[in-house]
């Protein structure tokens, strides 16, 4: 008789998953802080890069402040520590990919490689437009609309903390073509539908920009035409995608079709061979 299975013998392959996970949570650790120690000795000229935006839009003679006594030590190398988190995100990203791909399925694993690179990358890509596009405009626009007499000097804490959530806020919304697909491929929705609903789509991107950016409406509008856009760009790898998977599904459907029908030719030969028996 097969011996019957024992609490152990159940407990055996989950400690196995949480030893597996202790150690990927533990290299993801070693990596950040890894990064981490390289980017602390440049922390201050990491921060004067990522000020650069708002110290050329500032009136000659205005600079930013420290209104905490810590705030020049510590500021710099929370930002080391932002970066170091970025530049390790890909090999976070392989060590999730790495904890749960034995659970996969083949189709599931082609599909998964793909997006996890291409959300990084659209992460990154939204970073980049933040800083490179809409912090020169929205930042010559705030410091263009200052009262008369008002010194514009930011904490240098504060405006941390703003750039950290405009970077989180675009490199989400940059993702917009990744969950269109998967939303596609997963069977939530079709390309029809989606088209049918683009109107619905850019209020809801319009709105998404004013929860997310600084309540003006050139930020608001930088943020939610691109996700207008990167919607487009979905839907359209989303149609490319269906036409492909029908396209195949019809070539299998005209295989299993001719296979029967090739069965069913054998078949009448082999009734046409047989001698005719008597009554």
């Amino acid at each position: 008789m097969p011996k019957s299975s024992t609490p152990k013998d159940a407990e055996a392959p989950f400690i196995s998953h949480l030893l597996e996970l202790r150690d990927r949570l533990l290299r993801s650790v070693l990596a950040v802080l890894a990064i981490f120690i390289v980017c602390a000795p440049f922390a201050n000229q990491l921060y004067v890069y990522l000020a650069d935006p708002l110290m050329s839009a500032l009136p000659e003679g205005n600079t930013m402040i420290s209104t905490e006594p810590h705030g020049p030590f510590f500021v710099p190398f929370k930002l080391a520590f932002a970066v170091a988190v970025a530049l390790a995100m890909p090999f976070l990203l392989y060590q999730l990919w790495a904890f749960v791909a034995p659970g996969l399925y083949d189709n599931e694993k082609r599909l998964a490689l793909p997006l996890v690179v291409s959300s990084t990358l659209l992460f990154y890509l939204g970073i980049a437009f933040s800083y490179f596009v809409v912090f020169p405009i929205i930042f010559l626009f705030f410091t263009s609309t200052a009262p008369e007499g008002v010194a514009v000097m930011t904490d240098i804490n504060a405006y941390l903390g703003f750039v950290l959530k405009l970077f989180f806020a675009f490199g989400i919304a940059f993702e917009v073509p990744v969950a269109t697909v998967l939303m596609v491929r997963m069977g939530v929705t079709t390309p029809e539908v989606l088209a049918e609903k683009r109107p619905y789509i850019i209020v809801t991107a319009f709105v998404v920009g004013m929860l997310l950016t600084p309540p003006d409406i050139f930020s608001q509008t930088m943020l939610a035409l691109p996700v207008w856009l990167l919607f487009e760009v979905g839907l359209f790898f989303s149609r490319r995608m269906m036409r492909r998977k029908r396209a195949r599904e019809a070539e299998e459907g005209d295989e299993e079709f001719d296979d029967f029908d090739d069965v069913s030719q054998d078949g009448l030969k082999q009734g046409a061979g047989r001698p005719e028996e008597g009554p």
